[in-house]
This record gives C-alpha cells, sequence and structure tokens, in this order.
C-alpha cells in the first residue's frame, strides 16, 4: 500500500543518573567516592533507504523511542549507553513539527542520515565531586532528560519526469506502455488512487524516473477531490508530460482541459509552470477530423509550440509516437541532470527540538518579612542535591540566581534579613553586595548553620 504522509511520536532515551557509592575494601579504610557516571540516553536517527517508496512502515506503529542509559556502577563502572532508534524513510521525505508545521528535515539531496533528536547526557557520579574540604559527596549527578516530540513525516515522490492531467486521459496507460510499472488500468475517473513511479529506459543505455501524478481536477489547489494529496509529489519533478484526450471522447474540450490543469498548478505553486512542459495529446486513434474544421491537435500546436512547449501526437493504447515523446523529454532530463533535487531549509533549530519547556517555578509572598519558593524543578533539583555539603549548598544558591528566583523574590519586596522557606528547609537572605567578594555568592544562608 503507497501511504504518503503520516503522524508519529518520537522519543528519545533518558539519561543515566550517576551513582553514590564510596569505595570499601580490606586494608582501605578511605577509599573515598568511586560512583561511576551513568549511560547516554540512545537518539532518534532519521536515515534514507533507496529501497523504499512508502511510509507504510509508520501507519500502524505510530510510536517510537530510544532506549534510555543505565545508571552508573560503583568502583567508577560507566552505565550502559542506550540504543539508538533509527527510522528509515524514502528518499523526499519532509519531516515537520506536527504543532507548529515547520520543517525540521528534508530528506533529500545529501541529506541521507540525521539525529533528530539526541539522547540525554549521564549524570555525573560521586566521584567527580570530591573535594579538599568535602572528601566523600553523598549526593551525584542525575541524567539529562529524553527528548519528544510529535512530528509528520510526508514523502514528496522525486521523479525526473511527471505525468500530469485530468482524470482518465491516459496517464496510466502511457506508464504502463513504457516503463515497468504496472498501475490498475480502468475506463472510469480515479483509477489511480496513488502515484506510481516507472523506469523508461531508451537506447543507448539512457533512463529516468516517470510519475504517475494522480488527482488533478479542477479546484484540486483548495483540496477538491484529492487536491493537496498529490499535488505535493509535482515540486521535485524535473520535466512535466501534461497529457490531454485530444479526442475530446468524453465531450471535454482539450484546449479548455489544458487551461484547467495549468490554472491549478499556478494557484498550488507558480513555479510549478516555470518547469519544462511538454503536451501529448492522446487519444489521437480516437479523432475523426470533420470536413471543415481543424484537428484538435493542430489548434494546440498553433496555440502552444509559439510559447516554446513541444506538443506531441500519440496514442498510448496503441503504442503511437511514444518514441518520439519520450525522446522529447529525454532532452529536458538531460538538461537539467546536473541539478540537484530541491531541498527545504531546516525552519527549526535542531539543538533545541524536543526539549521539555522549563518547568514553572512558583514565588509567593507570606508576610511582611516571610517568602515561599515551590515547583517541580526546585523539587527534582532538591532530589539530587546535598544542602548539608558545602559544594551543594553553593550549587543551590546558584541555582536560584541562574532561575531568576532570587530576582523574583526582589519585586515582590524582598530585603536582608527576610526569610525564605523551600519545602521544608528556611533561609535568611542577605545581600552579597554588602560583602566581600570571598563571600559565598547567592544571598541565602541556611539559619540551621552559618555558612559565611
Amino acid at each position: 500500500m503507497f501511504v504518503d504522509s503520516a503522524k508519529i511520536f518520537i522519543k528519545s532515551g533518558k539519561g543515566g543518573n550517576g551513582h553514590v557509592s564510596f569505595r570499601r575494601e580490606k586494608y582501605v579504610p578511605a577509599g573515598g567516592p568511586d560512583g561511576g557516571d551513568g549511560g547516554r540516553g540512545g537518539d532518534i536517527i532519521i536515515e534514507v533507504d533507496s529501497g523504499l517508496n512508502t511510509l507504510e512502515d509508520f501507519r500502524n506503529c505510530g510510536k517510537f523511542v530510544a532506549t534510555s542509559g543505565e545508571e552508573g556502577g560503583g568502583k567508577r563502572m560507566h552505565g550502559r549507553d542506550g540504543e539508538d532508534k533509527v527510522l528509515r524513510v524514502p528518499e523526499g521525505t519532509i519531516i515537520r513539527d506536527f504543532e507548529t508545521k515547520k520543517i525540521i528535515a528534508d530528506m533529500s539531496g545529501e541529506n541521507r542520515r540525521i539525529v533528530l533528536l539526541k539522547g540525554g547526557k549521564g549524570g555525573l557520579g560521586n566521584m567527580h565531586f570530591a573535594t579538599p574540604s568535602m572528601q566523600a559527596p553523598r549526593f551525584a549527578q542525575p541524567g539529562q532528560d529524553a527528548r519528544e516530540l510529535w512530528v509528520t513525516l510526508e514523502l514528496r515522490v522525486i521523479a525526473d519526469v511527471g505525468l500530469v492531467g485530468l482524470p482518465n486521459v491516459g496517464k496510466s496507460t502511457l506508464l504502463s506502455m513504457c516503463s515497468n510499472a504496472r498501475p490498475e488500468i480502468a475506463n472510469y475517473h480515479f483509477t489511480t488512487l496513488t502515484p506510481h513511479l516507472g523506469v523508461v529506459t531508451l537506447k543507448g543505455d539512457r533512463s529516468f524516473v516517470m510519475a504517475d501524478i494522480p488527482g488533478l481536477i479542477e479546484g484540486a489547489s483548495e483540496g477538491v477531490g484529492l487536491g493537496h494529496e498529490f499535488l505535493r509529489h509535482i515540486e521535485r519533478c524535473k520535466v512535466l508530460i501534461h497529457i490531454v484526450d485530444a479526442s475530446g471522447s468524453e465531450g471535454r474540450d482539450p484546449m479548455k482541459d489544458i487551461e484547467v490543469i495549468n490554472e491549478e498548478l499556478e494557484k498550488y505553486d507558480p513555479s510549478i509552470l516555470k518547469k519544462p512542459m511538454i503536451i501529448a495529446c492522446n487519444k489521437t486513434d480516437l479523432i475523426l477530423d470533420e470536413p471543415g474544421t481543424g484537428s484538435p491537435v493542430t489548434r494546440i500546436k498553433e496555440l502552444y509550440e509559439p510559447k516554446g512547449i513541444d506538443v506531441y501526437a500519440i496514442s498510448a493504447a496503441t503504442n503511437t509516437g511514444l518514441r518520439e515523446l519520450l525522446e522529447g523529454a529525454w532532452k529536458y532530463v538531460e538538461r537539467a541532470g546536473a541539478e540537484k533535487p530541491e531541498v527545504y531549509a531546516s525552519e527549526v533549530d535542531l539543538d533545541s527540538i524536543g526539549k521539555k519547556e522549563a518547568l514553572a517555578i512558583d514565588v509567593k509572598k507570606l508576610d511582611d518579612k516571610t517568602y515561599s519558593v515551590e515547583g517541580t524543578k526546585i523539587e527534582k533539583m532538591l532530589g539530587y542535591t546535598n544542602l548539608q555539603a558545602e559544594k551543594g549548598f553553593e550549587f543551590f544558591q546558584n541555582f536560584m540566581e541562574d532561575q531568576g528566583v532570587i530576582k523574583k523574590l526582589k519585586k515582590l519586596g524582598m530585603k536582608e534579613g527576610d526569610t525564605i522557606k523551600v519545602y521544608g528547609h528556611t533561609f535568611e537572605y542577605y545581600d552579597t553586595e554588602d560583602y566581600d567578594d570571598g563571600d559565598i555568592p547567592g544571598g541565602l544562608e541556611d539559619e540551621k548553620e552559618d555558612r559565611r
């Protein structure tokens, strides 16, 4: 089954936590900290697979999660790194952020492999936090959070030649007659419901890829019928062959049919009409010229050949005129051969996507001299910070400064000597501008112990 769009959830692996342990061996009474580092979380990687031409693999499985890193161990043992999750997609796949609709990556041209979401870094074990004044640190660094994101995958077929035209004009018949493709063919509208690709081989070891683009009717640019579902596949084609039913077998005017399709292409993307275009007047075996009237093929040639558009009379059903048409298409394919397919630039920073939003920190004024600080982020920080250790307390003070907590408290009116309550901990605030540079930064003092 051909699937050209899919919505999926992706998540990288969380970094493993650093480990807290101390060397305990016979004859080594004070071995010191030996907690190892946590392992790195697995990445989410997108890779082009030349053997794929559909996003069917993502239709029924919409969740892809990399493995998290393991926690470090004693004896300075490093935790196992998480395994990367590699998603293989066809060439021409565009990855968009589902919420913002911005392009993250276009897997075309030289973009064959990208790390879409990076895994979290492993946390440092307590062996890294030993100092001459704190030789037995009882805390370690947690691993970095995983990244997660909802994305949409859009496949835009990459072909040298694209067949366009109204339904039932013979696009599928032409593709089947001159390539290895075998699309369904029947005498009713919308026989073709998916793009089909075929390789056209010419004499002299020449070949190009041809695509049958379905779904073009009047109003397609506004989404009528299959509309936008398949118009995007035209954008990457180097040459367009506009097939028209020159016989008017369904009571339509061939000249009007060409105008309808060109108008829809222009409304969708005006740059499409700048591509080389050939008009193939099909079903000429059904034309019966009436005396005194001009042939439809002649009228089309008189109008479009002065504009530099080649017009060929063909009959795909009887294999008439196809060689000349394909040679004419090859002429344009050869000219555009050195051109690389258009690659859409990323509209987001890969280093920033998928990061969790900063957790809110709630600051309140309880009375004239008492304030409270709460929030998931600060509660999480306290879970891995030892406030009884000098280095841990210094880290806590720097955290309060870096997160703008002190600044928010000052806006609420906090002054030197006021009290700050943080999840069972009580601190007295002092203004660092009144102290020497040697004092601990951050303006906090644990009321249980004079740390200055």
